[in-house]
């Protein structure tokens, strides 16, 4: 089994977020936020958010705004997603 990076969420009045173990920030507005963590793709979901800190040195990203969900996706969800998008696209 691969070994991951530190990986930590430290979430306070679900308002401000700190994660460790960053590797790729996919895109972000402020209701939607992905990531690409040593754990694996990282969707966040809310209102108002902004990323306030984000060091690729170290892997810290800080975001502040009313996070509604934190959800892991899996390789088979993200890519099925991603057929989904495609599907719709094509036809």
């Amino acid at each position: 089994m691969e070994e991951h990076a530190g990986h930590n969420l430290s979430l306070t009045e679900r308002k401000h977020l700190l994660i460790e173990g960053v590797r790729h920030v996919g895109g972000f507005n402020e209701s939607e936020i992905s990531l690409e963590t040593s754990m694996g793709l990282l969707l966040l979901t809310g209102e108002g958010m902004h990323i306030t800190k984000l060091n690729m040195e170290t892997g810290e990203l800080c975001v502040e705004g009313f996070l509604t969900a934190i959800q892991y996706l899996e390789k088979k969800v993200r890519d099925s997603k991603k057929k989904g998008v495609l599907r719709r696209i094509l036809k």
